[in-house]
């Protein structure tokens, strides 16, 4: 299902108390000229998955879902630093690049590959 950015928490709180109760993933697809972040949420009762979609213009942040799904802590850190994406309500330290000092958001096809970073 696609979502407006503004509708996440909400949309998220509804399928958490309806049964989807286990994140799966989250991840984001590059586009060029927007992001498109997608949720994958799963009912473990009855075995069915709801994928909640949603875009975000370059530089846009989004919201933590940490009260919503405690594993979301992983994927939050990851859609930092892998597509350069803020995340409100919460720090995000480095965890999968913070060897590497410079390098930023490596899953963005605008990211160039280079020299210009070194590892610690």
């Amino acid at each position: 299902m696609k979502i407006k950015k503004e509708e996440l928490i909400e949309k998220l709180r509804e399928l958490s108390s309806s049964g989807y109760n286990y994140l799966v993933k989250i991840t984001a697809v590059d586009y060029i000229d927007h992001l498109e972040v997608i949720y994958f949420i799963r009912n473990m009762q009855n075995k069915k998955e709801e994928n909640v979609r949603l875009d975000l213009k370059n530089g846009e942040s989004l919201p933590t879902i940490i009260e919503i799904y405690k594993s979301a802590d992983y994927y939050e850190r990851e859609l930092s630093e892998m597509f350069g994406i803020a995340i409100e309500g919460r720090e995000v330290k480095r965890l999968l690049l913070e060897k590497w000092d410079g390098l930023e958001a490596p899953l963005r096809k605008s990211f160039q590959w280079g020299s210009d970073y070194k590892s610690g």
